[in-house]
């Protein structure tokens, strides 16, 4: 009995100890185990500038938008060479001597903004161009030795934009241009993050111009492979990207800690070899915090194998990672059973969603918006808030 009597208080401070432990422990377990937000985006791009330039139709716009329990807006502030805000920078390059203003003199980034987050809305500036640019603007126009070239000298490509130049993305004048574009933004508005797409990269045929053909010597003793897509030099370049990319996102992360650094690339394979784009790359290294790939696929098919690759599936242990679905272009509407099918294969997978883009959603669609719009609800019938 004495022995007893000796043992009941070691006994009693055992039971004490594994009750906090559990009362303790359970809610840090579950916490850590909650999924993060399901991303629901949309891209308001140059074609929504009726939009975004109309205080009383962003209202409209952002209200309609946190209704059908989307979260996040990524409204383009660089495209074709030229800003979309006022911009400080652009007016000491010389590459713009007019600024975007609403229909009443408004700042529209910043009138986005402050209407977005009275909504609960997310918004993340979209750096559409990249290193691209028209030709003719005054960006290439002004600094023809920013610009790259392929080994025939040529100096642009078609895109979906048209034709375009390159700016030379291992040029430090460059990297420092766009480094003080996207600090300004991050510095000067409530942005809740950055992002930059299939476009912050460059076509594997350039990279030819007179700068990198002396660095790549230079670092290698070597001239570069005649053929652009030699694996070395593929790499080499790729590298440099991923490098300027590591900078940057230090940069943003030091002037705004809790901002987003995003990215929207294409398809691994395809943004490697093809753009120099490693993001699987940088997303290993931490540089990106939110991954949405780019999967334009007319139908479920052909949309449905891009949702397994590798790539993605190491990305969704790590960050919150999405598919950009196309809701339809102006002369090419895309049906809302389309956007209905590929939505839900996402979400089945746990992935987010971003549509291209806000105009397409309901209001330049072959169905009706009360009918589009009732889609969108059918697909996203709770909010999922990132605040």
């Amino acid at each position: 009995m004495r022995k007893l009597r000796f043992l009941l208080p070691l006994l009693f401070l055992f039971i004490a100890a594994l009750s906090l432990t559990i009362l303790i422990g359970t809610p840090i377990s579950a916490v850590s185990q909650q999924p993060r937000p399901e991303i629901r985006g949309v891209w308001m791009t140059s074609n929504d500038m009726d939009t975004l330039r109309d205080r009383t139709k962003v209202q409209e716009a952002v209200r309609q938008l946190r209704r059908l329990n989307f979260n996040t807006i990524y409204p383009v502030v660089w495209n074709a060479g030229y800003t979309t805000y006022p911009s400080a920078i652009a007016q000491r390059q010389r590459i713009q001597s007019f600024t975007y203003r609403g229909t009443d003199g408004q700042d529209i980034l910043a009138d986005l903004i402050a209407q977005a987050h009275a909504q609960g809305l997310f918004v993340v500036p979209w750096f559409e161009f990249g290193f691209m640019a028209p030709p003719s603007s005054e960006l290439a126009l002004n600094h023809p030795d920013w610009l790259t070239q392929k080994r025939d000298g040529s100096q642009t490509s078609i895109s979906a934009a048209g034709e375009v130049v390159w700016l030379n993305p291992l040029r430090p004048e460059v990297q420092k241009f766009l480094t003080d574009l996207v600090l300004e933004i991050v510095t000067q508005y409530d942005v809740d993050g950055i992002q930059f797409d299939d476009h912050t990269s460059l076509p594997s045929e350039f990279g030819y111009d007179n700068y990198t053909v002396a660095l790549y010597t230079k670092e290698t003793k070597k001239a570069p492979p005649a053929n652009a897509q030699d694996p070395a030099w593929v790499k080499w370049r790729a590298d440099k990207i991923t490098a300027f990319m590591s900078q940057l996102h230090k940069a943003v992360s030091a002037k705004k800690p809790k901002a987003i650094f995003s990215i929207s690339p294409n398809y691994y394979d395809f943004a490697y070899k093809l753009q120099l784009q490693d993001w699987l790359g940088w997303v290993r290294r931490n540089i990106a915090d939110e991954l949405i790939v780019q999967v334009y696929r007319p139908d479920l098919q052909s949309f449905l194998p891009q949702l397994t690759r590798p790539e993605i599936q190491e990305t969704q242990q790590k960050i919150p990672t999405a598919i950009a679905i196309m809701a339809g272009l102006r002369n090419r509407p895309v049906p809302m059973s389309i956007i209905q099918a590929q939505t839900q294969a996402a979400q089945e997978r746990g992935l987010g969603v971003s549509f291209f883009y806000y105009e397409t959603l309901w209001n330049a669609a072959a169905e009706s918006p009360i009918e589009r719009q009732t889609g969108f609800q059918a697909l996203f019938p709770y909010p999922s808030m990132r605040f």
